[in-house]
């Protein structure tokens, strides 16, 4: 008879993530939260009737991976394999799967599973569905812990993958999944997107440099609010802008006091809501898609003598999220971004978090992830 150690030992070694299922898989993740990733052999789950699996050949990084990867919400759980933007060629398809064949380049962004009898579900809001499934650090329906995108293989679901477009390169194409539905979501949904409007982005980074080029591509006027001057130049002469304030400055702001139909606000850090509120017209609309840490005031006399909305928005559905990338690909609509090799992670993720990128990092998996391989 085994002893209590062997007993445990080679439960572990079963139930390890190497061995839990049969499709062995390698990347890069955290084992605790320091900040580090380093190269970690795990495995994932047989292509199943209705599974799409895919090479991945690029891979974002996204302000969610750094919280993540340092348990800054306290819900991580380690190891680690992060990435919820993430690209490449499809290898192989399930007996049922209708909509993809091998070759195909496809994309799977922040979610990889719900419930798909709820309400929401049953109007491709799979993002609001109360039981819906993180493509990284969540429980999938077996079971096991799910896999970021930091790795070679992907394997999901038909519903959860889309299809990238010819014309859409897909080292830029892989921000889109997250940070592009991000804005492009509440801009469709609370009818901010319509010719002439005008738009207040706040925050310029790798989801604001995004919600000002889906806001023009809609044909509104643009204006980014911003803490840092030093990126007026950027924002008018790069990204197409139409103007710039800095919020910090009351002469700025009070001369477009009362002029924007909606503004879409993507910083995560504690800020003031007040003078935001006070930039737009009578019914306009503060969406929130940023997620500080510590709760924000919001009085309400302002909105109540304007009849004005503070909303929020969370990505969007699947169906939502291939309409999404379809518009970009036809508008010419992609991110700024710095293709990075698999070793340079842990320097981008320090870069990230101190706002040293212009706008997105993006891991040339294919490339470079084999090359890591102790």
């Amino acid at each position: 008879m085994a002893s209590t150690d062997e007993s445990i030992s080679q439960s572990e070694v079963v139930t390890s993530p190497e061995e839990e299922h049969p499709v062995k898989a390698f990347g890069w993740a955290a084992r605790d939260n320091s900040g580090n990733l380093s190269p970690f052999n795990f495995s994932r789950r047989s292509t199943g009737e209705e599974d799409v699996r895919f090479e991945v050949l690029y891979c974002g990084i996204c302000h969610t991976d750094l919280h993540n990867i340092k348990n800054e919400w306290g819900i991580s759980t380690y190891p680690l394999v992060p990435g919820h933007e993430i690209v490449g060629s499809v290898t192989e398809v399930g007996s049922k799967v209708e909509k993809f064949k091998v070759g195909d380049r496809v994309g799977v962004g922040c979610m990889v599973g719900a419930c798909h009898s709820c309400s929401d579900c049953s109007n491709d809001l799979e993002n609001y569905c109360p039981k819906y499934i993180l493509t990284y650090g969540s429980l999938y329906h077996d079971g096991t812990v799910t896999y970021g995108g930091y790795s070679d293989t992907m394997v999901a679901g038909e519903r959860y993958v889309v299809r990238i477009p010819e014309n859409m390169p897909l080292d830029k194409g892989a921000p889109l999944l997250c940070a592009g539905i991000t804005v492009y979501s509440p801009l469709k949904y609370y009818g901010l997107g319509e010719p002439g409007m005008h738009i207040g982005v706040v925050g310029l980074g790798g989801l604001g440099h995004v919600a000002v080029k889906f806001a023009k591509a809609f044909g509104c006027k643009v204006t980014v609010i911003s803490t840092s001057p030093a990126k007026k130049e950027d924002a008018i002469e790069h990204l197409g802008a139409d103007m710039f304030l800095v919020s910090q400055d009351e002469q700025e702001m009070q001369a477009v006091m009362g002029t924007m139909d909606g503004i879409i606000d993507t910083v995560s850090a504690v800020h003031p809501l007040p003078p935001l509120i006070g930039l737009l017209k009578s019914h306009g609309k503060l969406i929130m898609v940023g997620a500080p840490d510590r709760p924000l005031q919001l009085p309400v006399f302002p909105l109540l003598a304007g009849r004005k909305i503070v909303g929020g928005s969370t990505i969007g559905g699947m169906k939502e999220t291939q309409e999404m990338i379809d518009f970009a690909a036809e508008h010419n609509v992609t991110p700024d971004i710095e293709v990075i090799p698999m070793d340079y992670v842990n320097t981008a993720i320090q870069r990230l978090a101190r706002g040293d990128v212009r706008y997105r990092f993006v891991i040339d998996v294919g490339n470079t992830l084999a090359h890591t391989k102790p």
